[in-house]
């Protein structure tokens, strides 16, 4: 394993865990605790976080062992279990990894002293220290080692001397903390440290913790000027703020999957993160680094004189697309309305309902992905037949949730050979929300990425940037939560979104007009044709879920006015009274409206669209 890495990183890059830290202290372990005594006490915490970092995609997992050293386990009275915590923490990795192809390096952090001549502990105590948890580490089956967020360089020394020690081949990635100015603690600077590591032995050399990705990125392009070697890069997720007494680490995932790109162009070989990194954040670094690796070959080949491959074929115009993209195209208020597919194989309610809707003058049908979570009929199925059988436009949910990049590409390009043209795209409900809690999730991008591998099909290019003739012609539209609580995230993942290549948005149920101008005014720079999301509750049953168990925001007053119904017909009669009051009041907002159907509805559903009169409904 030791060579197949060092080989595998003067190729192309790996990509390595976040945080074990964060994580720790967001299951609740209070920061005066021996997180690497968790070990012993709560294996299956630790080898849980292993295994979410390994399904989000990482290639190197990095042991629960970064203060398992006898120093800093001392204050915890723990200096006669460094032996036994960090074969534990290698046996936990490696159990956790036993089903992926990865490799597993041993964490070997500061000793949390300083040593000579600043301080009183001996470069030969220091070494010592470093040999008997290296060793451990060693006899746990650890592949490499990183020695990570030293901001002393004679302590490192000592470091890579007492991995040298234990095993002369066993690869060393040795990183250094850095501050805003690229230097390490004790004051030396990239010019100075860098050789000193390539001296002294380190396969791989490169910074983590401290700082965020901007800053780092400025350090390691220092670096790359002095050394050929393998660069390694693990920021933490930007400058910790403290938001009520806690540190929070505000860099999304998105951001940091732009600047993993960034570090791979410069010569960065082992990328992942450091404080405040998330498996949701080593998810979309995969992502952008996988589609960046198929990009570099394809570019390799054309610069050693492979035959120049076309470029991208111009998209299709949204008006030709389909007839919801004409009318789009044209500014014209479109409607739709959800019907979601059966939990078995009859479609006989669905086919009616589509031909009820086309019937009435709506101008397409929405089919929903196993909303929830629930197992149901393939959207993409149904979404064909009722296109066959009925004529009416279908437009087809599309999730990340169950499927692969691979899966993904796949599945579109089938798609759009049947002749599904509109989708929206979406990350998808986690499976813990459905009737199958156990099911395991993929998530190998989310609805940003998503939105880039479509357009790109749409443009006759392949996820890795490869031709592969003529485009697909989607009309993709995505999701938006005017209510949501953190409205500014969720704007600028619209404004991701829309420099993706959306071409429509709809949005949640809206409830409240106020949250939804409020909305629109937020992106109105990046404004794309939206459709107001409207839904015709039911009972203040389905108010009060809609409200506290999806977090759509339902005001008090709409409550209050489906609690006075005295009977379910009572109670659906005003949810229609409610719906179309705010389909009127969106009306000159908006460029459409979704109609929901709830328990499958579609009278109700029409009954809300009848607020518009003889501008849109033939009844």
């Amino acid at each position: 394993m030791a060579a197949d890495f060092l080989a595998r990183v003067k190729d192309s890059p790996v990509l390595c865990d976040g945080a074990m830290g964060t994580l720790l202290y967001a299951k609740g372990v209070f920061i005066n605790r021996s997180y690497d005594e968790l070990n012993l006490s709560q294996p299956d915490l630790i080898r849980g976080i292993h295994h979410d970092y390994l399904q989000a995609g990482a290639e190197i997992i990095e042991t629960n062992t970064f203060g398992a050293n006898s120093f800093r386990l001392g204050r915890h009275s723990l200096a006669d279990k460094v032996r036994e915590i960090n074969r534990v923490g290698a046996r936990l990795a490696r159990e956790a990894a036993k089903s992926f192809d990865v490799w597993v390096a041993g964490s070997v952090g500061p000793l949390g002293t300083r040593i000579e001549p600043l301080g009183k502990t001996s470069f030969q105590e220091a070494h010592d220290a470093f040999r008997e948890q290296i060793e451990s580490l060693v006899e746990g089956g650890v592949d490499l080692l990183i020695l990570e967020t030293f901001g002393y360089l004679e302590e490192i020394h000592q470091a890579i001397l007492a991995a040298r020690d234990v095993n002369a081949k066993l690869p060393i990635v040795a990183q250094v903390t850095i501050d805003e100015d690229g230097n390490c603690l004790d004051g030396s600077d990239p010019e100075t440290f860098v050789p000193k590591l390539v001296e002294w032995g380190a396969d791989v050399i490169g910074c983590n913790c401290s700082v965020g990705p901007v800053a780092m990125l400025d350090a390691i392009e220092r670096v790359r000027a002095l050394t050929s070697l393998p660069l390694s890069a693990q920021p933490n997720a930007g400058i910790p703020r403290s938001v009520d007494g806690r540190n929070i680490y505000l860099c999304s995932p998105e951001y940091m999957a732009s600047y993993a790109r960034k570090f791979v162009a410069t010569g960065v070989r082992v990328v992942g993160g450091c404080c405040g990194t998330t498996p949701e954040h080593i998810r979309v670094m995969k992502s952008a680094l996988r589609v960046g690796e198929a990009r570099g070959r394809t570019a390799a080949a054309k610069g050693s004189g492979a035959q120049s491959a076309p470029m991208a074929t111009p998209a299709v115009p949204l008006e030709s697309r389909s007839p919801l993209g004409a009318k789009l195209a044209k500014g014209e208020f479109v409607t739709m309305v959800e019907i979601v597919p059966p939990k078995g194989i009859d479609i006989r309610k669905e086919i009616e309902g589509a031909r009820f809707l086309q019937s009435v003058g709506v101008d397409a049908v929405n089919i929903p992905d196993s909303p929830r979570a629930s197992a149901r009929m393939s959207n993409q199925a149904l979404s064909l037949l009722i296109q066959r059988e009925v004529g009416i436009d279908a437009i087809l949910h599309y999730t990340c949730r169950d499927r692969n990049v691979l899966c993904i590409q796949s599945d579109l390009l089938g798609a759009a050979a049947v002749g599904i043209r509109n989708l929206i795209c979406i990350t998808g409900d986690p499976p813990k929300m459905g009737n199958y809690p156990d099911a395991t999730a993929v998530f190998d991008v989310d609805a940003i990425g998503l939105v880039n591998i479509v357009h790109n099909l749409n443009r006759g290019l392949d996820l890795g940037g490869n031709p592969i003739g003529a485009g697909t012609g989607f009309v993709i539209g995505v999701g938006a939560n005017p209510g949501i609580t953190d409205l500014d995230e969720e704007v600028r993942r619209f404004e991701f979104k829309v420099q993706a290549g959306a071409d429509y948005a709809v949005t949640q149920p809206v409830f409240d007009l106020r949250l939804l101008e409020n909305f629109l005014r937020r992106i109105e720079h990046c404004r794309i044709p939206v459709i107001a999301g409207i839904w015709p509750l039911v009972s203040v049953r389905n108010a009060e879920f809609m409200k506290n168990e999806l977090r759509v925001s339902v005001p008090d007053t709409i409550l209050e006015r489906m609690a006075r119904a005295q009977t379910p017909d009572a109670a659906r009669a005003e949810g229609v009274v409610i719906a179309r009051e705010m389909l009127v009041a969106a009306r000159q907002l908006v460029q459409g409206a979704q109609i929901s159907a709830p328990n499958g509805r579609y009278s109700s559903a029409v009954d809300v669209l009848e607020a518009l009169g003889g501008q849109k409904v033939l009844v």
